[in-house]
């Protein structure tokens, strides 16, 4: 009965963990303001990203999951929906942003992501 209490302890404070405390590693875009995201397994890879204040930013993402949830990315701050078709690229256009966070996602908000403009 006790190690039954402890399993489900543990497995309680993994989902804490993982819904409410895990934050995936920041991922800061290149000198040109660009980055690479691949949607896949039911998140983007990366999902917390950097880029330079000021000056537009280009994210290219890669669609492999075959959900309908990662069939379209949101940048709702910018009024930006767009298809993304399943193995291939999609270059995404953001303008020059001032400092703060903006999220994107799914149209379901399943897949979740971060655009830290600093």
């Amino acid at each position: 009965m006790m190690i039954i209490n402890i399993v489900g302890f543990l497995f309680i404070g993994l989902i804490v963990w993982w819904f409410w405390l895990y934050k995936p590693a920041e991922t800061e875009a290149t000198k040109e303001n660009r980055i690479k995201v691949v949607v896949n397994n039911g998140i983007y890879q990366p999902a917390r990203i950097k880029v330079k204040a000021g000056t537009p930013a280009l994210i290219e993402f890669v669609r492999e999951d075959t959900s309908p949830c990662g069939a379209m990315v949101l940048f709702p701050d910018f009024e930006i929906s767009e298809e993304l078709s399943l193995k291939q690229s999609k270059l995404i256009e953001l303008p020059a942003m001032v400092a703060g966070e903006y999220p994107f996602h799914c149209q379901m908000q399943m897949y979740k992501g971060l655009l830290i403009v600093e």
